[in-house]
């Protein structure tokens, strides 16, 4: 029998511009979002409905996702990146500086990360899909050096949703692959990367 599969890593976050006419997703704009550090996606689902017949439970309806989050970390966000998660203008104005004010609408964003596993000692990489998202505004945290240099990360969090589909879809797995390269041309190839 096959040992179960254990998570050893996740790596490779991706982002891209959700959009939708009717029931077809598309995605526009997908780029790297940062180095990850870790992905920690809770979900809500809505509570079994139970049917009683004979005096005991006859049929179970199973809670449906409803809604959740996906707390990811990274080493800190590329600019052309956070541009694009937060709605931000594409180019800094004249002064230099990228304003975040009245003119900032935080759009629907498409994620794509790998899980790495290892089972029986052989390790696999599994692109996973988030369709539909929508970043917060984070917070931001630094510390000045002291002895020795304490590494910082970024906190990011999105709200999880069901795109637009036929079956208003929240989560995409795709298969085991064997190489991290396979596992993110396969995200690029979801998220209309060119150059997969």
């Amino acid at each position: 029998m096959a040992a179960g599969k254990v998570i050893t890593g996740f790596s490779k976050p991706y982002v891209a511009l959700y959009s939708n006419n009717g029931t077809t997703v598309s995605y526009t704009k997908g780029q790297i979002l940062a180095r990850g550090v870790s992905v920690d996606i809770s979900v809500s689902s809505a509570d079994e409905n139970i049917f009683y017949a004979d005096n005991v439970s006859a049929e179970v309806s199973p809670g449906k996702f409803k809604s959740g989050t996906a707390k990811l970390t990274v080493d800190g966000l590329f600019l052309a990146a956070e541009r694009l998660i937060l709605g931000l203008p594409e180019a800094a104005e004249a002064n230099g500086f990228t304003p975040s004010g009245d003119d900032q609408a935080i759009p629907y964003i498409g994620i794509g990360v790998i899980i790495r596993y290892q089972s029986d000692g052989v390790e696999s990489f599994t692109p996973l899909i988030l369709p539909k998202t929508r970043f917060a505004q984070p917070g931001i945290a630094a510390k000045t050096q002291e002895e020795n240099t304490e590494f910082q990360t970024q906190d990011l969090s999105a709200t999880i949703l069901r795109d637009d589909t036929a079956k208003h879809n929240w989560r995409y797995l795709g298969a085991d692959q064997t190489t991290e390269a396979a596992a993110e041309s396969a995200i690029k190839t979801f998220l209309g990367i060119a150059g997969t």
